[in-house]
């Protein structure tokens, strides 16, 4: 129990503001798509760990490696046992950072990936993001207290140096299930005050606040959702191109985090 006085950190305190002055050492990159997170993968020269850590029923890939004085690793939900496709949404995102954040015990954790942008907000094609703040769209609650636990918002963890050396966007990121966009969500991304609009971040944000772990969100624009075009067809339209400037950006941020502690981003 701390003293009455108030005047001394609490243990948890102490650790906290001492984790925040050690150089990072381990990474955890949350990638969704594998489209998104080879072009990483071959960037930090990772291998695939084919000792897996996850169950063996699990698809969940994890690539790791050393890139310069850091341990990164990029974990992926992998494809779909039955179908094939890309373990994409909340549910496997929650999933694999919290199996991720269990074995790994990262530093710092960094969700990397595409996104639908408002032109309205900002948002062009190809822009690259650093979400300041994640909420969810589509978990509607109308009770009491239950409904601010149904939007879920949180706070990415700050790196004003990192975004004054870097040089990217800024926006508030707004988290869903689906691709399209229903009145009820659109309703509900504008309360949020988002710019941009993802199947992931607010499911990882939980788990990493949850666990009291530090995130930072790396957003590409491949559609514009308030545009003329359809969801589906611009997203693949602009994947390729989005991803190659993802990955730059990315890098970036790896690159601008090697030899620094949390309280220098």
């Amino acid at each position: 129990m701390a003293p009455c006085d108030g005047k001394s950190e609490t243990g948890e305190e102490a650790v906290a503001f001492e984790a925040k002055q050690r150089p990072i050492s381990t990474i955890v990159i949350i990638i969704a798509m594998q489209a998104e997170a080879l072009p990483l993968v071959n960037r930090f020269q990772l291998n695939e760990d084919r000792d897996s850590m996850f169950p063996k029923e699990v698809p969940w890939v994890r690539y790791r490696g050393s890139y310069k004085d850091l341990n990164v690793n990029i974990v992926s939900p992998g494809r779909d046992k039955d179908l094939g496709v890309d373990g994409v949404g909340t549910v496997s995102a929650s999933l694999v950072t919290f199996a991720s954040m269990q074995a790994l015990q990262p530093d710092l954790i960094i969700n990397a990936g595409t996104a639908g942008g408002f032109k309205a907000k900002g948002a062009s094609i190809g822009d690259v993001f650093i979400a300041s703040d994640i909420a969810f769209h589509d978990r509607r609650i109308p009770l009491p207290v239950k409904y601010l636990y149904g939007v879920g918002h949180r706070r990415a963890f700050p790196t004003p140096n990192l975004l004054k050396t870097l040089n990217l966007k800024v926006g508030k990121l707004s988290t869903g299930d689906s691709l399209d966009m229903c009145p009820q969500d659109e309703a509900l991304i504008t309360a949020n005050d988002a710019t941009l609009k993802d199947m992931e971040g607010a499911a990882i944000a939980y788990v990493a606040d949850l666990l009291k772990v530090p995130a930072i969100f790396v957003k590409g624009v491949t559609d514009i959702v308030d545009g003329g075009k359809p969801t589906a067809e611009e997203f693949l339209e602009n994947l390729a191109v989005v991803t190659a400037s993802l990955d730059q950006a990315v890098t970036g941020v790896v690159d601008f985090i090697c030899g620094k502690s949390l309280s220098e981003l």
